[in-house]
């Protein structure tokens, strides 16, 4: 006997319906899975017998034969576990069920519990698009899938339930999706009122927020830089229902996703550790294609404390940094990313710390702090709109009682450009922040009066500007101008933008 039915792969982000082909004839008993799968899938084969015996089902002996199509696409993970369970069951004729609108998922234990499945935001998106109207999987991962409207959503917790409902004997409630995307007020664990003193440093911070700009802080050890990178969250503007379906589905394929979250709603911070390897920071893996740290922090925040100490690994920042894409070339095919995130770098000026510092005095010769310095590579400074140095903090601002703007005030400057923003970039999809402009939007929305023209000729003779750093300060300067709710670039604008620029030439 012949049975069919679906389930879904993953391919990068995206869901790929497969079609699970039983088929069970007479002979030597065997069980045999084909169609690509690797070593999770080949052991579906234990997981399942174990499952269905345990579950008061008999287990047919004789030649099984399963086929994951299409035949060409590598199958990867455990998620086939339940539909090669129910096809076995209706192939062997101990159910009955119409099943060919329906989408099975998950994970088999051997007591024929399901378990958790990644991804499964991407599968019920791709269900969907198939005119699938029913979807049946494990009921922890039922509020996720629920964030698709469309199909329903079936919640099981053991493969006898779920056997119990498609024979009509205790069906099962749809699961009504309680999640509602809303706008509230979300609590950070740092709030700019909370740093004392910098105040050109939570300008510049400002500025970034309010057009996505990368940045890069350079200071002495404890002038709080860490600190101050990690209140950047709080005035960033909230994702939106786009945004957080996007973010959401990255941290649902790369397993990373809360249990008890099935939304994200704050905007990903990510702090890798220097010792990341490159596959860390772009993506990668053995099996199937994994995101890396860079979409982790898609909408998000890349934060890189320590920057020269990432050393050659940084150049693979170079392309997402441009793209705002990751695209991955494997043997089997190419898979591809987001990567549209704020890269923040913390670094120290030398070895030691205390280079430039009027208080204590630097250990390390010239040569050693050359060659630090010049561990971050001209091209990838290149593409970080904004420089700002952090001195330390003296103890009249440290002990002081007196509070900062607090970030709440700053964010409703943010979101104010943010909106000029949106409303100047209406039909531009590609664009969702001045960052994101390109050479024909610049063209367009960045034009210079005449003081402004002498300034940027100025500041490209004197600070030798490349045609990338031109476009950057020209960007920048946009969003100085967007916080400043005017939509000429002024001569003020351009010169706050321009004083961003490294001093130095690289």
């Amino acid at each position: 006997m012949l049975a069919r039915v679906h389930s879904c792969a993953l391919v990068g982000l995206e869901g790929v319906l497969v079609e699970v082909e039983v088929d069970i004839v007479g002979g030597m008993p065997a069980f045999t899975v084909v169609g690509l799968g690797d070593a999770a899938v080949q052991e579906s084969r234990e997981r399942v017998r174990s499952a269905i015996r345990n579950s008061g089902l008999s287990f047919p002996l004789k030649r099984l034969t399963v086929n994951l199509a299409p035949a060409d696409l590598r199958k990867a993970g455990p998620a086939y576990d339940l539909p090669i369970a129910v096809g076995l069951l209706l192939a062997a004729q101990q159910i009955e069920a119409q099943v060919e609108r329906a989408v099975f998922l998950g994970e088999l234990g051997l007591d024929g519990r399901l378990r958790h499945t990644d991804g499964v935001l991407s599968m019920a998106s791709v269900a969907r698009n198939h005119g699938m109207k029913t979807i049946f999987l494990p009921a922890e991962d039922a509020a996720e899938a629920a964030l698709i409207a469309g199909p329903t959503i079936i919640p099981v917790h053991t493969l006898s339930e779920l056997i119990d409902h498609l024979t009509g004997q205790t069906p099962i409630a749809p699961y009504l999706a309680r999640t509602r995307f809303e706008d509230g007020e979300l609590r950070f664990p740092i709030d700019f009122q909370d740093v004392r003193g910098q105040e050109h440093v939570k300008r510049s911070l400002e500025v970034a927020a309010a057009g996505g700009h990368n940045l890069l802080m350079n200071g002495t050890p404890g002038s709080g830089k860490t600190m101050m990178a990690r209140a950047l969250l709080s005035i960033l503007p909230p994702l939106g229902l786009e945004e957080a379906l996007e973010v959401t589905k990255i941290y649902s394929v790369s397993g990373q996703l809360p249990r008890d979250t099935p939304l994200v709603r704050q905007r990903p911070f990510c702090s890798p550790h220097h010792t990341t390897s490159q596959p860390g920071l772009v993506g990668g893996g053995g099996g199937r294609v994994k995101p890396g740290m860079v979409s982790m922090a898609h909408r998000g925040v890349l934060f890189l404390d320590e920057l020269p100490e990432f050393g050659a690994k940084l150049e693979v920042l170079r392309q997402p940094m441009e793209d705002r894409v990751v695209t991955l070339s494997r043997a089997v095919g190419s898979v591809t990313f987001p990567a549209n995130f704020m890269l923040v770098g913390a670094m120290n000026p030398c070895p030691c710390g205390w280079h430039g510092d009027a208080e204590r005095a630097c250990t390390c010769s010239p040569a050693l702090v050359s060659r630090y310095q010049k561990r971050i590579s001209g091209p990838l400074l290149d593409r970080i709109d904004i420089h700002v140095e952090v001195p330390r903090v003296n103890y009249e601002k440290l002990s002081s009682d007196r509070l900062g703007e607090p970030s709440s005030h700053i964010r409703s400057r943010v979101l104010a450009a943010r909106e000029r923003q949106a409303h100047r970039f209406r039909g531009h999809a590609r664009c969702l922040s001045n960052a994101d402009m390109g050479a024909g939007e610049i063209r367009e929305y960045c034009r210079l009066d005449g003081a402004g023209q002498s300034l940027m000729k100025a500041a490209v003779r004197q600070l030798n500007l490349s045609a990338r750093g031109y476009h950057r300060v020209l960007k920048l300067a946009r969003s100085i101008a967007d916080l400043a709710g005017v939509e000429q670039i002024g001569a003020a604008h351009l010169a706050e933008a321009v004083q961003y620029r490294p001093r130095r030439v690289e």
